[in-house]
């Protein structure tokens, strides 16, 4: 099941080699484990765009694509993994890593406001940065191995799942 569903998504290395923003790096294209769908490259670029999902950093996809790049592992996976941190799930994502940082540097949250303005972020996020990255380091990390222990754990059961039928349906 995960490599068919995984399937449906990929690129056609073929179809992405014509485009002329991927001339520079038509080489890359070749490797199979950057695109391939096996378990070994893409449960951990699922847990890679995880924790890059959780960084308060914003271009996720970009990021996740070039650590993927470093790591060889898949890279659409990685991409789009990191859009599990939407604009939806942002805002109680990173409240929540900023009050686990601040519990473990044991600092005192204080009121959390927000304004999209250059005043806002000199004057309030010098106080906020610190416990926020922590937060989000260790919220990214846990979820990115929750995330490797659960796709791993699926897919080794629909491998197992698959066979045993396959076996069963040679007996007579």
């Amino acid at each position: 099941m995960p490599r068919r569903f995984f399937r449906k998504f990929g690129f056609k290395r073929h179809e992405l080699s014509r485009k002329w923003f991927m001339t520079p790096f038509e080489h890359l294209l070749h490797d199979q484990r950057l695109w391939g769908i096996r378990r070994k490259t893409v449960v951990p670029a699922f847990s890679l765009g995880l924790f890059v999902g959780c960084l308060p950093f914003p271009p996720h996809f970009v990021i996740a694509a070039l650590a993927a790049l470093a790591l060889r592992v898949n890279i659409p996976v990685a991409a789009v993994t990191t859009f599990v941190v939407n604009p939806v799930t942002a805002g109680p994502l990173f409240y929540f890593a900023y009050r686990v940082g601040a519990f473990l540097l044991s600092i005192e949250p204080g009121p959390f406001t927000f304004e999209l303005s250059i005043d806002w972020v000199t004057s309030v996020f010098g106080s906020v940065w610190q416990p926020l990255l922590l937060g989000c380091v260790l919220v990214g990390s846990l979820a990115s191995l929750a995330g490797y222990i659960v796709l791993d754990g699926l897919w080794r059961y629909s491998v197992h799942d698959y066979k045993t039928k396959k076996r069963k349906s040679r007996r007579p």
